[in-house]
């Protein structure tokens, strides 16, 4: 089967098209973005170069990024628009399947070419707000209940977007509900865990911006100011916003914290490290799908507590039993209560790191989605 995937590149699209090597599926890559070539996938055919007529023009970089307003007059005198570059790559493979990854990235600037092309089946997968942070936003809800009835196929990394998608046009088959970026090799990230009673750091999703909210979990931890004294505060991913409130507030002098910019490039593996040897791991926001990192912290045995965005998270949570969820992301008051039931409750964190690794991290073992989400490529046959 020719497979056509249109993305931009991105670590999730990365180790989800990783799956289909070896498959017996000849797979290309139209990168909708037209970015710097990649090394990833080197057996794939790659779509590249397709954007710009005349590549070398001195200041183009400049205009972007300092002119916008400029550049968006001239954009029409420098860029080839995606439609017709798109249609005559689908012309060119002829494929079996279009797979696009982000309905308002990937689906959206093709959708008049597959009107065009009706008889040629089109995947999409919905990952993280895809739906239901963009379903609130006039402009985007449009293009949602334009696209959602011409896809034949779906794949979600939660249950809750599968309703969403049917409320909104999808009339089509859903070829199964797996993490977004494919399963997880817990080969390595095994060595990395430690016991329970070892751990003595509190691990911090630092975001903020959209839809992140990191700055209610500081403000939460600093109300337990006096029950946090023997553990080390580890905020990763912090944005500029995070950043500045640590600095601002003076964190530093009630809690022993330590913050990582997401303007720092920090291995994945450092990030698994700092899992494994994390007694709980937060992670809050008002919209999300079925996070990654929230599987990879319970893979690596840190206690989970998440928020809970259209009942997503409760998907692998059961409240109080193998974590605790934030149903209320803005409340201060409700997140303290969460972080020092933990706290308090030895028992809970030890049942929870029980039940995590036995019943809940194998079902997102590597090998097991990857069978599950060939077997889906396969149905389309």
């Amino acid at each position: 089967m020719k497979i056509l995937l249109v993305s931009m590149p991105s670590l999730h699209f990365f180790r989800w098209a990783e799956q289909l090597e070896s498959s017996g599926h000849d797979v290309y890559w139209f990168d909708i973005l037209d970015g710097e070539q990649t090394e990833r996938l080197p057996w794939v055919n790659k779509i590249n170069g397709w954007k710009l007529k005349y590549p070398n023009v001195k200041g183009r970089y400049f205009i972007k990024r300092r002119l916008p307003f400029l550049y968006k007059l001239l954009k029409p005198f420098l860029e080839r628009h995606v439609e017709k570059e798109f249609e005559k790559v689908l012309l060119e493979i002829n494929p079996d399947v279009v797979h696009s990854f982000v309905l308002y990235i990937s689906c959206t600037p093709i959708l008049p070419v597959m009107e065009k092309h009706k008889t040629i089946r089109w995947i999409y997968s919905s990952w993280g707000s895809d739906l239901y942070y963009f379903k609130n936003k006039a402009k985007y809800l449009i293009d949602i209940r334009k696209v959602l009835p011409r896809v034949d196929y779906l794949f979600t990394d939660c249950q809750r977007d599968v309703a969403l998608a049917k409320k909104y046009g999808f009339k089509g088959i859903l070829l199964g509900v797996f993490p977004g970026g494919g399963g997880f090799n817990y080969k390595q990230t095994n060595t990395f865990i430690k016991p329970v009673l070892e751990r003595k750091t509190i691990l911090v999703k630092g975001y903020q911006g959209r839809s992140g909210r990191a700055i209610e979990v500081l403000k939460a931890l600093m109300k337990l100011e006096s029950n946090l004294k023997p553990y080390k505060i580890i905020v990763f991913g912090a944005d500029n916003e995070v950043e500045s409130y640590i600095k601002t507030q003076n964190i530093h002098k009630q809690l022993h914290i330590e913050s990582l910019s997401r303007r720092l490039f920090l291995p994945h593996n450092d990030i698994l490290k700092l899992m494994g040897s994390a007694l709980i791991y937060i992670g809050n926001s008002n919209s999300d799908g079925m996070p990654n990192t929230l599987l990879e912290a319970i893979a690596q045995g840190a206690f989970p507590i998440q928020s809970n965005p259209g009942g997503a998270s409760a998907e692998v949570i059961t409240h109080n039993k193998n974590g605790l969820l934030i149903e209320n992301c803005k409340n201060i008051e409700h997140i303290q209560s969460c972080v020092q039931n933990a706290l308090n409750n030895s028992e809970l964190l030890e049942n929870a790191f029980k039940i995590n690794q036995e019943k809940v991290k194998p079902k997102f073992e590597e090998s097991v989605i990857k069978k599950q989400v060939l077997k889906a490529y396969n149905n389309i046959l």
